[in-house]
C-alpha cells in the first residue's frame, strides 16, 4: 500500500477488543456457522480484536464431543477461511471451543448448558458475560429465548451482560414480527437484543454516514432540489440452489426488502443524527422508515412488480427455471424478483422516487445505490449542437467490489464542443488495501463491546414490515398469471422497466 495514499487518514475513534465473554452458538453444526461465523471469529483473533480471554460453546442436535467438534472445525476452516490460517494461532483458537448437544425445545438442554458454561468459564478464566448467537431456523428464535429465560441464563447480574444475536428473517409479516418482538421482550430488554443484518457489515454501507456527514460538499445537495431519483439494486446471478424449500415460504420480497433494502434506504435517506451515539443514529433511521408512504392496494398494482425466472443462460451455461429447482412446486407462484417505487413524506425527499429491485438469476451479481442528480439546463449549449445533457450520477458499490464512483460531464478534446461522460472511481481495496473479511467481523465485535448502532431496533423491524405487508397481501390475493416472466441471465421482467419509463427514467445500465 502506497504511503501517500494513507497519510491523511483520521482516526476518529479507536476500536477496542471485545469484552471477555463466552460466545454460545445455537446451530453450531449449520452452514452459517462454518462458512461465516468461525472464519469471522478467527479473523478477529488474528487482528487482535477478540478479547484475550474468551470461549466458544457450540450447541446443536448432533452428538459430538468437544474434540470431535474441534477436529471438524479444523477441517472446515481450511475451506472457508478468507486468508491463510496460521496453525499456531488456530490451535490456540480451537482449544477454547467447546460443544454441547441437545434439542433446542428440551428444557434439559438449557439446565445442562449451565454446567458447560461454568466449565468453559473456569478453564478460560472468564467472567459471566455471555453472547448467545441464534444461527437457527426462525421458528426457534422465540423458543430459545424463552428457554434461556426460564433457565436463568438471560438475566444480567453482578455486572455481567447477556446479549442475544438474532439472524433474519425477523418475522414474515407485520403481525408475526410484532408477535416475535413481544415474545422475546418478555425475557430480554431491548438493549440485550442484536438483530443482525450482514449487509451492514459491508464497508461501503458503514461508510455512508461518514460520506454524507463528514464531507462538506455532499450533504448540501443531498435533497429534492438536486436529486432526481434513487435506485437501489441487489442482484444475484445464482438461483435458489439448495434453498428451494425455504424460498417457497419466503420469496424475494420477504427475503430482501424489509431488512436489507430498508436498511440501505434508511442510511442513504436519514437526517443527520445529533451524534454517532447508537440511539441517535437509530432514531433517525427509524424516522426515515416511518416516513415512507404505505402503498394502497391500488398503488401496489402500479408501483410494485414481481417476477419469476424461467430457463436461461448464466455465464454460457444453461440453467433451469425456478419451477424446475429442487423442493419447488412445479406450479409455484413465488416471486424470485421484486421491484418497488417508494416515496418518502418529508421535506428532504418529497417528490423523489426511490426505486428498489432485487432478484435471483439476474445478469450480474451486484449490490449498489445509485443517486441520480437532476439534469443541468441546456440553455448554455443551445447553439453547440448538443441536444441533451447527461445526468450526474453517484454510485455506492456495496458488492462485489466495494467503493464509490461519480459520473460527470467533460468536454471531449477537439475544435467543436462535444461532451462525454467521465467516471471517477474509488475502490476500497485499491486505496486502503484488503483485509480478510466474511462481512461479519465488525458486527460480531460490536456485539462484544455493546455497540448496537448497526443493528435493527424493534420499531425499525416493524416499520420495514409495515411497508411491504400491503404488497404481500395484494400479491397473495391476486396470483400471477404470467410466471415465469423473465429469462435467467436477464435483468428481470419488462414490467420493471415500465415502472421507471412512465416518468422517462430507466434503470442504470450495470456491466460486470
Amino acid at each position: 500500500m502506497a504511503k501517500d495514499k494513507v497519510e491523511n487518514i483520521e482516526n476518529v475513534t479507536q476500536a477496542r477488543p471485545g469484552d471477555p465473554c463466552t460466545i454460545v452458538i445455537f446451530g453450531a453444526a449449520g452452514d452459517l456457522t462454518k462458512r461465516k461465523l468461525f472464519p469471522a471469529f478467527y479473523n478477529l483473533l488474528a487482528s487482535k480484536f477478540l478479547p484475550d480471554k474468551f470461549a466458544i460453546v457450540g450447541v446443536s442436535i448432533e452428538k459430538y464431543t468437544d474434540q470431535v467438534f474441534r477436529n471438524q472445525l479444523s477441517g472446515e476452516i481450511k475451506k472457508y477461511a478468507t486468508a491463510k490460517v496460521d496453525p499456531k494461532l488456530w490451535k490456540s483458537f480451537v482449544s477454547r471451543v467447546y460443544y454441547h448437544s441437545g434439542n433446542f425445545t428440551d428444557p434439559k438442554l438449557y439446565s445442562s448448558l449451565k454446567d458447560t458454561l461454568t466449565k468453559a468459564a473456569k478453564e478460560q478464566g472468564l467472567p459471566g458475560n455471555c453472547l448467545y448467537y441464534l444461527a437457527v431456523a426462525p421458528q426457534f428464535f422465540g423458543e430459545i429465548v424463552r428457554q434461556l429465560g426460564a433457565a436463568d441464563l438471560a438475566e444480567e447480574k453482578d455486572g455481567n451482560w447477556r446479549r442475544v444475536v438474532i439472524e433474519k428473517p425477523f418475522g414474515r409479516d407485520l403481525e408475526s414480527a410484532q408477535a416475535l418482538n413481544k415474545e422475546i421482550k418478555s425475557v430480554l430488554k431491548e438493549d440485550q437484543i442484536y438483530r443482525i443484518d450482514h449487509y451492514l457489515g459491508k464497508e461501503t454501507v458503514q461508510n455512508m454516514l461518514v460520506f454524507r456527514f463528514g464531507n462538506g460538499i455532499f450533504e448540501p445537495i443531498w435533497n429534492r432540489r438536486y436529486i432526481d431519483s434513487v435506485q437501489i439494486t441487489a442482484a444475484e446471478t445464482v438461483g435458489v440452489e439448495e434453498r428451494g424449500g425455504y424460498y417457497e415460504t419466503a420469496g424475494a420480497l420477504r427475503d430482501m426488502v424489509p431488512n436489507h433494502m430498508m436498511q440501505l434506504i434508511s442510511m442513504i435517506g436519514m437526517e443527520p443524527p445529533t451524534s454517532f451515539d447508537a440511539e441517535a443514529v437509530r432514531d433517525e433511521k427509524a424516522k426515515l422508515l416511518n416516513a415512507i408512504q404505505i402503498l394502497s392496494s391500488e398503488d401496489v398494482l402500479t408501483m410494485a412488480v414481481r417476477g419469476q425466472y424461467g430457463a436461461g443462460t448464466e455465464q454460457g451455461k444453461k440453467v433451469p427455471a425456478y419451477r424446475k429447482e429442487d423442493q419447488v412446486n412445479p406450479d409455484s407462484h413465488v416471486e424470485t424478483y421484486a421491484a418497488l417505487e417508494l416515496h418518502i413524506d418529508n421535506w428532504r425527499w418529497a417528490g423523489v422516487p426511490f426505486y428498489v429491485r432485487t432478484g435471483k438469476r439476474l445478469a450480474a451479481r451486484v449490490t449498489e445505490i445509485a443517486i441520480n442528480f437532476k439534469r443541468a439546463p441546456l440553455l448554455l449549449f443551445k447553439d453547440t449542437g448538443i441536444e441533451q445533457m447527461s445526468t450526474n450520477q453517484l454510485v455506492m458499490h456495496i458488492q462485489p467490489d466495494e467503493g464509490i464512483s461519480l459520473r460527470f460531464s467533460a468536454k471531449i478534446p477537439g475544435p467543436s464542443v462535444k461532451i462525454g461522460s467521465v467516471d471517477m472511481n474509488f475502490k476500497y481495496t485499491s486505496y486502503f488495501g484488503a483485509a480478510p473479511s466474511t462481512g461479519y467481523e465488525t458486527l460480531l465485535l460490536d456485539c462484544m463491546i455493546g455497540d448496537p448502532t448497526l443493528f435493527q431496533r424493534d420499531d425499525m423491524v416493524e416499520a420495514g414490515w409495515r411497508i411491504v405487508t400491503p404488497v404481500l397481501d395484494v400479491w397473495s390475493a391476486l396470483p400471477p398469471r404470467e410466471f415465469p416472466n423473465y429469462a435467467a441471465g436477464s435483468w428481470g421482467p419488462e414490467e420493471a422497466d415500465h415502472l421507471l419509463a412512465r416518468e422517462a427514467r430507466h434503470w442504470r445500465i450495470i456491466t460486470e
